[in-house]
């Protein structure tokens, strides 16, 4: 007798293709619709997971799209423009309509406690805040047209999605990446609620944002991931531990929606291979949040087995990638946590 599942590729079966292998040999994408070439300008955005793959691109000879230049220590070159950490859909789709004049929000300067200024839509880019309100609009308009740049020029968009709770002007609808009066005071703190996006808000909000970015460049390829590093905190009444559960559980199946509605787009993996049963803990350091150099490197190994290529190959006839510097990767995750990721001053 015969069934449906017979015959099937061992991808397909649990005993064969995580089980019974070593976990460094997990490897769980199928297929890809797209590979990458060096001259493929490459751009990323979202969590501070996602600085992981733009740094890898650079460091394995691809282009690494950068639009607004200057000095590292002021959170250049973390993304193609210095916008900071982008959690959410909601987040991403206005930071297009604001690059291109569809938003302008009414929060326009928050200030912090020294009397420096902020950006409230990246309030962590400038270490040492802005020394006046006017030479954070200037910064910003250079800052924006950088994300045109982008957004322009870009052959590859890799988003990688971080969190579902976030923090909503009541006035215009506005989000930010993180709370009021965490790096930066409104003038009035009961113009915001929080607010813990539903699967369809973000399946819309990215539909939306694929809509918009495919008028100014429809070839534009796009690869989605999931962070897999946990919620700091919540501010839903719930432990850390179920909210973290619910908003990446959320993220994934929004991931996949977006991925089955575009041809361009692909769903990367990541998420799995950190936090899958296969992993065995290892690829989480002592805190159960930041992910090892191993776990890193293993992310990326298969990124580069499936998407790089020398000469914009197909899959199977494509060269390896070049072997990932592990001690780099752990130097920079320690940067990356230090410097760039708007979520740890929850924990401060």
């Amino acid at each position: 007798m015969t069934h449906p599942y017979q015959g099937l590729p061992p991808s397909s079966n649990w005993r064969k293709s995580v089980a019974s292998i070593h976990p460094d040999d997990v490897d769980p994408v199928v297929s890809v619709p797209f590979t990458l070439s060096p001259q493929d300008r490459i751009a990323t955005a979202g969590s501070c997971f996602a600085q992981h793959i733009a740094r890898n691109l650079s460091s394995s000879g691809y282009h690494y799209l950068v639009t607004e230049d200057g000095d590292p220590d002021r959170n250049y070159q973390v993304f193609p423009a210095r916008f900071g950490n982008i959690y959410t859909p909601r987040q991403l789709v206005q930071l297009f309509q604001r690059a291109y004049g569809l938003f302008v929000p009414i929060d326009d300067v928050w200030t912090r406690e020294d009397g420096k200024f902020v950006d409230p839509f990246r309030p962590q880019v400038e270490p040492g805040g802005f020394t006046s309100a006017d030479e954070l609009r200037a910064d910003r308009d250079a800052h924006l047209a950088a994300v045109r740049a982008m957004f322009d020029t870009a052959d590859v968009f890799v988003f990688t999605l971080g969190l579902t709770e976030g923090w909503i002007s009541k006035l215009d609808g506005a989000v930010f990446p993180l709370a009021p009066g965490v790096a930066g005071n409104p003038a009035n703190f009961e113009d915001y609620e929080f607010h813990n996006f539903d699967v369809a808000e973000m399946i819309a909000d990215l539909r939306t944002f694929t809509r918009y970015v495919r008028t100014i460049n429809p070839s534009l390829r796009m690869v989605f991931t999931v962070s897999p590093v946990p919620l700091v905190a919540t501010y839903e009444k719930k432990h850390v531990l179920v909210a973290t559960t619910y908003s990446k559980s959320a993220l994934r199946v929004v991931a996949e929606h977006a991925t089955q509605a575009d041809p361009l787009s692909v769903y990367f993996p990541s998420y799995e291979i950190i936090t899958g049963p296969q992993s065995r803990h290892r690829y989480l350091a002592e805190d159960l949040r930041e992910v090892t150099n191993e776990g890193v490197a293993h992310v990326m190994r298969i990124f580069g087995r499936h998407f790089f290529s020398s000469s914009g190959g197909t899959a199977s006839n494509k060269p390896r990638p070049r072997p990932v510097d592990t001690q780099k990767a752990e130097r920079e995750m320690r940067n990356i946590e230090a410097v760039v990721c708007d979520e740890e001053a929850l924990d401060a």
